[in-house]
């Protein structure tokens, strides 16, 4: 339940979202009635309840998100509502257990929408983000809820409890306190402001990023300019015409990364260079898919939020809970590794800093380091 509000969603669903495909006749959500029939209205019988694609349409998703945020706070307000003293079952296990529909309908939807998107799912996409996240805070923010699970948490080592349940207890006690359950009232409502908003942008951001990819393939007239690429990779290449209706043509799409794959192989210069710049500036031309104001939009938006919650920074908020626990901790992790970078590999008798040359390797005395500003 912990990532259920925190809307962090497992990736695992990735694999299967494969397998989905749109079925035609899918309409846009318009009436938003959840009935039993819905697939997501009960747990798969498959294995490892595996979600069934082949009874899932498109319109089925914000019916169920819709319901899944419904029940979810159903189950929330009973918790906090309890006369009975707080306990690890009637509280944290409680909160571990709510959000069964909610948590079934976003691993799916949270996977297609970042490997098998379409028009129908962004569009839910962007209508469900800002609720999503308003969700999330009314349920950081239920004060009745929080001082059950600070009671518990106070009392923690007397309750004879297992590591484990010791280990939930403080995850749960430690992400409210992160979402800012301890925050004045002025300053939630403010910290719900700023959450919407960046729930919007990076569904903006998101979208624009995978239109910029689309736009920015690259398109070629001649065969001959793929000297260096094998056979399949032309035919592939050929397929990505042939789906564009780019007939006699052929067309290298972007991958989502900076480096593509292709430019290992490529011997035509000029087509290596038309590679690389579509692909660093894909969302950085000054059209409807330019992400720059976005991003940094983005960053001020977090960096408020880490100031409010009490951090001077975002870098500072993020390592918080984490291994390194200070961004002075990761950046000496980073240093550290340097001279065994730089080292020779075993049984070479020479070193590597040429091939490397690395320079100022005190990555903190630069003012572009994202940790440590």
């Amino acid at each position: 339940m912990r990532k259920r509000i925190m809307l962090t969603w497992l990736s695992a669903v990735l694999s299967l979202a494969g397998c989905h495909a749109t079925h035609e006749g899918d309409k846009s959500p318009g009436t938003l009635n959840f009935t039993n029939s819905n697939p997501f209205a009960n747990p798969s019988s498959l294995l490892y309840q595996a979600p069934p694609f082949d009874r899932i349409h498109d319109a089925d998703y914000q019916p169920a998100l819709e319901e899944g945020m419904r029940q979810q706070l159903a189950e929330i307000s009973k918790i906090a509502a309890d006369p009975s003293e707080p306990t690890f079952e009637n509280t944290i296990l409680a909160l571990e257990r709510s959000g069964a529909l909610l948590t079934r309908v976003s691993k799916v939807f949270n996977g297609l929408t970042h490997s098998n998107t379409n028009d129908t799912l962004q569009k839910v996409q962007t209508e469900e983000a800002p609720r999503l996240a308003a969700h999330a805070d009314a349920i950081h923010h239920n004060d009745a809820l929080f001082k059950r699970i600070k009671s518990v948490y106070d009392r923690r080592a007397d309750l004879g409890l297992g590591q484990v349940q010791r280990f939930l207890i403080e995850r749960y006690y430690r992400d409210f306190v992160r979402a800012g359950a301890m925050l004045s009232n002025p300053d939630k409502k403010r910290l719900r402001v700023l959450n919407e908003e960046e729930s919007k942008l990076t569904t903006d951001f998101q979208n624009r990023l995978l239109a910029a990819t689309k736009a920015g393939a690259i398109v070629v007239d001649d065969k001959d300019e793929f000297d260096g690429l094998s056979e399949p990779e032309i035919a592939a290449a050929a397929e990505a015409a042939r789906q564009r209706k780019l007939d006699g043509k052929w067309v290298l799409p972007l991958q989502n990364t900076t480096q593509q794959p292709a430019l290992a192989a490529l011997k035509n210069r000029t087509l290596r260079e038309r590679l690389f710049q579509s692909s660093i500036k894909r969302a950085e031309l000054g059209d409807s898919n330019d992400t720059r104001e976005i991003v940094k939009r983005l960053a001020q938006l977090r960096a408020e939020r880490a100031r409010l919650l009490g951090f001077p920074n975002l870098a500072a908020y993020v390592l918080d809970d984490q291994m390194s626990k200070t961004p002075e901790a990761a950046i000496k992790l980073l240093n550290d590794l340097v001279p065994a970078a730089l080292s020779s590999p075993p049984g070479t008798g020479s070193t590597t800093q040429n091939r490397f040359a690395m320079r100022n390797t005190d990555w903190t005395s630069h003012s572009s380091n994202p940790i440590s500003n």
